[in-house]
């Protein structure tokens, strides 16, 4: 009996997160920054990530982890609580990714 071969790493076209709460969190996110002012690349100085991957969290593509969106939210001077409910508003208006 020969054995399997381990392939490392996902199988194509999977995602460790889902894209409509992602999605719906970027966008609360962008809305909360813009509000305020705020241009990315210093928001993102300001909560202590990367650039590209705020950017990415803006459009979706990934989803932060809880230390991630307290630093978010600390940075944007809201509580997580507030992103969180805005997140939950823009899923039940329908946001799509």
């Amino acid at each position: 009996m020969q054995k399997r071969s381990v392939q490392r790493g996902r199988p194509a076209g999977t995602t460790t997160y889902e894209a409509e709460p992602a999605m719906a969190f970027g966008l609360a996110v962008r809305a909360a920054r813009l509000e305020k002012g705020i241009a990315q690349d210093v928001f993102a100085v300001q909560a202590g990530i990367e650039r590209s991957h705020l950017g990415k969290i803006e459009r979706g593509e990934h989803m932060p982890t809880l230390a991630m969106i307290l630093r978010i939210a600390g940075a944007l001077d809201k509580s997580a609580a507030d992103l969180i409910a805005a997140t939950e508003s823009n899923l039940r208006s329908g946001i799509k990714p």
